[in-house]
């Protein structure tokens, strides 16, 4: 019994074993996410290098989502800063002179196919308002000028732009004042202006920018606004497509490190998530540098202009919440796509089974997202503009899931290609070996590009289809004159025709003047008018045809749309008034200067004259106006230009601004675009050249990562005696074939979205040959200059000392 007792307390004294309770799974998570970043941060030289490269990588990803998530507030402050300064009268009321009114002319000019702003500007009384940017108004013969038309001015070769603006140049305008950073615009100072109120530029005002119950109502256009969504998804998707590659940069040696802790008794699943950590390590890398980039190339911005487009540094600030969005999808996204990848890698603790012949990839479920993409994109064909919006939900998720199934069709064709194969030179041979053990690092790497340039194709194909629509004929005669110039009301002709025809580059000039004739007194109940064309016999042959024409004949002319009043007025003797603005009040009318319809006018046929219109009413010869008509009369000037003289239009603008400086001097074009089109048009070419760099950094980085992971064996290879030439070779193939794949791919998959875009656009669909070309080029271009940058890291590394080790 007491042996019994002994052994009871004996076993009630012994330690109570805890029982076994599993690690929660949150926390194993963590642990093991935790894990994988010290391995990617404090793991030595190979650790940090590849954290480095994904960094740099991801980050320049990075830098351009956020680019993108300060482009609304870039264009909201831009349209803010271009209404404060707006300097017309919205309302109908006349604004009388008084103590807070200010006149100002606009004198904007051009100086070789630059744009330049320009205002001259008198106050009227102590309280006049002052333009934002301005802390005083210029005095007479004084102009405050922007930094980039001042440093313009101070440059060599702009001399005939300094005597177009013969001011003193005494400060400059803010940038409150200024909607980019390169933007060329001056304020001068005038007297006299006054008289030229009710004229086209001149204006009496008392504030600037638009008044608060202005309300602009525009509609919207349904294929500009599938123009807005295409390309925002063109040129968001590369970006994703370049991130979710550099989170995989090193994947060969990280899976032999990850074989290692399987040797230690790591189980599969917390391998994956520690590998998922080091692209965690890497994304947060990338993220840090990223905004890095972006900062420094905030500062930079504000002294480059892309297509005409400049910001400055504090227009690039990201909607906080669009930033935030990035900071936490990137490293998301990073640990996604790495368990995706390791998904079908089996690492074991004595090797990576992807070291083996891999099965061959299965094309059917590949091809689900382009065709998804179709069919979402297929029940808008046919609706253009006549049935209402387009889905925007359908039209991204459309453009981007089959621009995203670029990205799984490439492995397979680059995968079925290389397999194929073969016989060829020694470097040809390597090259494809390499690539037929590692297809899919090579489509990886070239995945980009290839998303890239088939957005681009279809874009491309879009605007070509739609920009008849968006751009319309001038009907200017650009055989007969080149260049306009247009004179202030009431200004003598002659004296300026006579000055332009002796400037430099003018072959010919054509001069008239028109205006307005009513059978009674402007302001009063005119029943009948009708125009008046004033030239000499010359000019009046460009606007009719006559019978026969000299100095003092009056016609009258025939066939001109739209013109009801002529044959009412064309009675001799009858008195008619011409139109004259008073200069006291422009929205009154000055009284007493008539015409009198002559006994012996001759008739005339109307033709299209230099602009494209066709003339009624009367025309008249230099001889047949009487004293006090040329008070109201409009000069108009068209110039034959000599193109081969150097400059000759700015020795026309010149010419122009010494006989007034309110001319309004312009080139003829025979076509105009729409402003809204041609802004999306301009965005387009500024983002894509955004990710024109993008795309040739990240390939450098991708290419630079592949040779350092191969640089022992490259330098193996010349240790044995393989020529550098051969190794060289070997590797400008494996960058060539994959990428003339991926521009196949996407030529196909570019031409496909953009029929189905022109489609949905009710356009004809037309194949653009040049676009397309130019598009592959582009990209072909891109390739060869990365190639060429990473030949010398190559050579460094077929050298026989890389085989030493530690």
């Amino acid at each position: 019994m007491s042996g019994t007792k002994e052994r009871d307390r004996t076993a009630s004294s012994a330690p109570e074993v805890p029982a076994f309770r599993p690690e929660p799974k949150a926390r194993a998570v963590v642990r093991d996410l935790g894990m994988g970043v010290r391995f990617a941060l404090a793991g030595g030289r190979e650790g940090w290098i590849r954290a480095l490269l994904t960094g740099v990588g991801v980050g320049l990803g990075v830098a351009l989502l956020l680019l993108c998530a300060a482009l609304p507030g870039v264009l909201t402050e831009r349209d803010r800063r271009e209404e404060a300064r707006l300097d017309w009268p919205f309302s109908s009321k006349t604004v009388s002179k008084a103590d807070d009114t200010l006149v100002v002319a606009r004198v904007d000019t051009d100086f070789r196919d630059k744009d330049v702003r320009g205002r001259l500007m008198e106050p009227e009384g102590p309280d006049a308002p002052l333009p934002p940017g301005l802390s005083g108004f210029p005095k007479v013969g004084e102009m405050v000028v922007s930094p980039a038309l001042k440093e313009l001015l101070a440059s060599d070769g702009t001399g005939l732009l300094r005597e177009r603006l013969p001011y003193d140049v005494v400060g400059t305008i803010g940038e409150q004042g200024l909607i980019g950073s390169q933007e060329l615009a001056y304020y001068a100072g005038a007297e006299g202006l006054a008289k030229s109120i009710g004229g086209p530029t001149a204006v009496r005002l008392d504030r600037f920018g638009t008044p608060p119950e202005y309300t602009s109502e525009e509609e919207n256009d349904p294929v500009i606004m599938l123009l807005i969504l295409v390309v925002f998804a063109v040129l968001l998707t590369p970006v994703a497509v370049f991130i979710a590659t550099a989170v995989r940069f090193g994947g060969e040696r990280r899976d032999r490190r990850l074989a290692a802790l399987r040797l230690v008794g790591s189980d599969a699943a917390s391998t994956r998530r520690i590998a998922g950590g080091e692209a965690l390590a890497g994304s947060l890398v990338g993220l840090f540098l990223g905004t890095v980039f972006f900062l420094v190339g905030r500062q930079v911005a504000a002294s480059v202009e892309v297509f005409g487009v400049s910001v400055f540094p504090s227009y690039l600030n990201p909607s906080p919440l669009l930033a935030l969005l990035v900071a936490v999808a990137v490293p998301a996204a990073a640990v996604l796509v790495t368990l995706l990848a390791l998904r079908g890698v089996v690492i074991e603790p004595l090797g990576v089974v992807r070291t083996v012949r891999p099965p061959r990839r299965r094309l059917w479920w590949r091809l689900l997202l382009p065709l998804a993409g179709l069919v979402m994109l297929y029940p808008m064909i046919g609706q253009g503009r006549e049935n209402g919006e387009f889905n925007e939900y359908l039209v991204v998720g459309g453009v981007l899931l089959l621009l995203i199934g670029i990205t799984a069709l490439l492995p397979w064709l680059v995968e079925t290609v290389v397999s194929r194969l073969g016989k060829g030179a020694l470097s040809w041979q390597l090259a494809v070996r390499r690539l037929q053990l590692s297809s899919g690092a090579a489509a990886r790497m070239v995945n980009g590009i290839a998303v890239a340039v088939a957005g681009a194709i279809a874009l491309q194909m879009l605007f070509a289809g739609i920009e008849g629509d968006y751009t319309k004929d001038t009907g200017l005669d650009v055989s007969l004159a080149q260049a306009q110039v247009e004179l202030p009301d009431g200004h003598p002709l002659a004296p300026a025709a006579g000055k332009l025809a002796d400037t430099e580059g003018v072959s010919r000039v054509y001069a008239l003047s028109h205006g307005y004739l009513a059978d009674k007194p402007w302001g009063k109940e005119t029943e009948n008018t009708a125009s008046l064309t004033v030239a000499d016999c010359a000019t009046l042959r460009t606007v009719a045809k006559l019978p026969s024409c000299r100095d003092g004949d009056v016609f009258t002319v025939s066939g001109a749309q739209y013109d009801t009043g002529t044959p009412t007025l064309s009675r001799p003797g009858l008195e008619l008034h011409l139109e004259v603005p008073d200069p006291s009040d422009p929205s009154r009318y000055a009284e007493g200067i008539t015409w009198t319809v002559p006994a012996g006018f001759k008739e005339a046929r109307s033709i299209p004259d230099p602009v494209g219109e066709e003339r009624g009413g009367f025309l008249l010869t230099p001889g047949a106006v009487t004293a006090g008509m040329a008070t109201g009369l409009s000069g108009e000037l068209y110039l034959e230009i000599d193109d081969s003289v150097p400059d000759a239009m700015e020795h026309v603008r010149n010419a122009a601004a010494a006989i007034d400086p309110l001319t309004h001097t312009f080139r003829w074009t025979t076509t105009d675009r729409s402003d809204t089109y041609e802004s999306i048009r301009t965005g387009l070419f500024v983002g894509a050249a955004c990710v024109l760099v993008l795309i040739g950094a990240s390939l450098l980085v991708s290419q630079l990562e592949q040779l350092r992971e191969r640089r022992k064996l490259l330098s193996a290879l010349v240790a044995f005696g393989t020529r550098r030439r051969t190794l060289s070779l070997s590797v400008l193939w494996q960058t060539a074939v994959p990428i003339g794949l991926g521009l196949l791919l996407a030529s196909v998959v570019g031409v496909a979205l953009g029929t189905v875009l022109l489609r949905m656009t009710s356009t004809p669909v037309r194949m653009d040959w040049v676009g397309l070309l130019q598009m592959t080029g582009f990209g072909a271009g891109v390739v060869v200059v990365v190639t060429l940058l990473s030949l010398p890291p190559l050579l460094r590394m077929m050298r026989p000392d890389g085989l030493r080790t530690e």
